[in-house]
């Protein structure tokens, strides 16, 4: 019998560390997050969850490119570009963002899930243009 590749199995521990990362998390926060996952998969259906920093995140080619988290009062999607943010500025306003590429999701707002889609394709450009220039 054929042992599991590293790369499934080391996926499906990751599978299991986001879920219990999300079944510790109050209710509200539960949901908020579960549907950043949501869209975050929806905008990339190629990505493979993952676990890294302490915090769920998708991974392409083997490598995390994009992490969420919850906190009391907002979840926070990471890294976003200095690039991204200026392109998609208005977009971005009604959120708070840092220098480093965090931008917060107040939980008592609803998640704007069509940016956050924007967000992640953004990213894989990016990426994907460093991969071949």
């Amino acid at each position: 019998m054929k042992s599991p590749s590293p790369s499934k199995h080391s996926a499906n521990g990751s599978e299991l560390q986001v879920r219990t990362y999300l079944a510790a998390l109050p209710p509200d926060s539960r949901t908020h997050l579960q549907e950043l996952r949501e869209s975050i998969r929806a905008a990339a259906p190629g990505a493979v969850e993952s676990f890294s920093y302490g915090m769920p995140a998708f991974s392409l080619d083997g490598k995390p490119f994009v992490w969420y988290a919850a906190w009391k009062r907002h979840s926070s999607f990471y890294p976003i570009s200095k690039a991204t943010l200026r392109a998609l500025a208005a977009e971005l306003e009604a959120y708070e963002t840092s220098g480093k590429g965090t931008i917060r999701f107040r939980l008592d707002e609803p998640l704007p899930t069509a940016l956050v889609r924007r967000l992640v394709k953004a990213r894989i450009a990016e990426l994907r243009k460093k991969q071949t220039g």
